[in-house]
């Protein structure tokens, strides 16, 4: 059984930065990209970031691009997003999933609010 878990979420004013987490486990993750999707209020998910097992590619959504950075750890199964320069805007639910081309997986999702 797949799981991811996500953590890091919380509250940041604007122009802040946080860190999120995600721990995988569960099966071989190899061969497919890992990724982070978000959810505002009222707002359809949106795709944000992906990274290949290996550590390589990288991809981003248009929002975050030089803002956001996703990186994993190669001796675990952990994958990083690191959010800098934070806007109102990037106020959502935050999301693992697995693979991130066509998600099977998801975590429970963890709350990032940008205040001004």
């Amino acid at each position: 059984q797949v799981q991811l878990v996500e953590s890091g979420g919380g509250f940041v004013q604007a122009g802040g930065s946080l860190r999120l987490s995600c721990a995988a486990s569960g099966r071989s993750f190899n061969s497919y990209p890992i990724g982070w999707f978000r959810q505002a209020p009222g707002k359809e998910r949106e795709f944000v970031a992906a990274i290949g097992w290996s550590g390589f590619p990288k991809d981003y959504g248009d929002s975050v691009k030089g803002r956001f950075t996703i990186s994993k750890d190669k001796t675990k199964n952990t994958v990083s997003l690191q959010m800098n320069a934070l806007k109102l805007e990037d106020t959502a639910v935050y999301y693992c999933a697995w693979p991130s081309d066509s998600p099977r997986y998801w975590g429970q999702g963890t709350q990032v609010t940008v205040s001004s």
